[in-house]
């Protein structure tokens, strides 16, 4: 069983992708343990709801939130960690011990990096007229955005499209990629 902890600052929305997943046996996982920066992330409701343990952690309560991050990791047995719209930069101490991996609202290299998220991703598609979008998933080290890539998926940009609509299809998008990014790393890791 691979034990995979969620940070999330927001709604967690890849989160409830993988938590489908895990409830209807398509992956063979186990959730115990979301971490927040934000202690109005409904992310944390969602973790109540379903008896998740849950904390937050930030600079208002912690002095060093990467150590605090490493402990929790490490006694909840997590190997694997998913970054589900986790808006701080995750340090070393993390990348270098634990296998990080997020979920990218395009097509890495492009739109990438630091302030590159959520709804600037989607302006900036649509103000360089791309044809194409899509979601990456990736491992995640000391770089934003630098990471080996998993999988990407792509879609099609429609002649009217505008950021608010890109946005909400990548968002579909999003959802079945993690699934399947997983279903892929988790296969990959079981062969070596």
């Amino acid at each position: 069983m691979n034990k995979i902890a969620i940070l999330s600052s927001h709604n967690g929305s890849g989160f409830e992708a993988l938590y489908e997943a895990l409830k209807n046996n398509i992956l063979n996982i186990d959730i115990p343990l979301i971490i927040s920066n934000n202690s109005n992330a409904k992310v944390l409701d969602k973790a109540k709801k379903l008896n998740i343990d849950n904390y937050i952690i930030n600079n208002k309560l912690f002095d060093n939130i990467d150590k605090k991050i490493y402990e929790l990791l490490k006694q909840y047995d997590c190997k694997i960690v998913f970054l589900s719209g986790y808006m701080k930069k995750i340090s070393s101490i993390i990348t270098n011990n634990f296998n990080v991996i997020n979920s990218h609202p395009s097509l890495l290299p492009l739109y990438g990096g630091g302030g590159m998220y959520g709804r600037f991703v989607h302006e900036a598609v649509i103000n360089n007229k791309e044809k194409i979008s899509g979601v990456t998933i990736h491992k995640v080290n000391e770089n934003y955005d630098e990471g080996e890539i998993i999988l990407q998926k792509t879609l099609q940009i429609d002649k009217n499209e505008t950021s608010k609509t890109l946005e909400d299809k990548i968002k579909l998008l999003e959802k079945e990629t993690i699934v399947d990014g997983f279903k892929l790393y988790l296969n990959q890791k079981k062969m070596n």
